[in-house]
């Protein structure tokens, strides 16, 4: 599980918005994964381990007041830096980062996560589907609509604003 402690890490804190918060998850997400560990049936440990990690977060934001998670972002713990990058990524890229993680932060939690793992943890459609525990079908139609609210919250600022034209 080691490999993947940096995107389990990632996705908790898009989800939590709290470097604290996301240890925590993290946290308790390897203890879940380590306690059920025999549950593991070969396959993808890392849609295994973001499943946990998703699940957990949830969870434990149940057992929360909707206050206790805060709406911190560090800006330089997540750079947006991809090594082969899709053409959706190569537009989000050339967007001001701190617009696009303000854009991120609007979306609603279902259409923030499928985009986090999608474009940041360059999950396929069908792993998406296998942590997130939705139809493909159901992936594809959360993606396509938060890469049209990312792209009209985007697109949608004051030119004056805008380091870069998104088209």
């Amino acid at each position: 599980m080691l490999p993947y402690l940096d995107a389990a890490y990632n996705l908790a804190r898009w989800l939590a918005h709290d470097d604290a918060d996301a240890q925590d998850v993290v946290q308790e997400a390897m203890l879940r994964a380590l306690r059920y560990f025999d549950s593991f049936h070969g396959g993808d440990a890392r849609v295994w381990l973001l499943a946990i990690v998703r699940n957990t977060f949830y969870t434990l934001r149940a057992k929360m007041p909707q206050d206790a998670f805060h709406a911190t972002l560090d800006d330089e713990a997540h750079p947006l830096i991809d090594e082969g990058p899709s053409p959706e990524t190569l537009t989000l890229l050339a967007v001001d980062v701190g617009a696009l993680q303000a854009a991120l932060e609007h979306l609603p939690p279902p259409l923030r996560e499928v985009i986090v793992l999608r474009e940041l943890e360059e999950c396929s459609y069908k792993e998406i589907a296998a942590i997130t525990e939705q139809k493909i079908g159901t992936v594809m139609s959360r993606l396509a609509r938060a890469r049209e609210r990312l792209k009209a919250e985007l697109t949608c600022r004051p030119k004056e604003v805008r380091r870069h034209d998104v088209r």
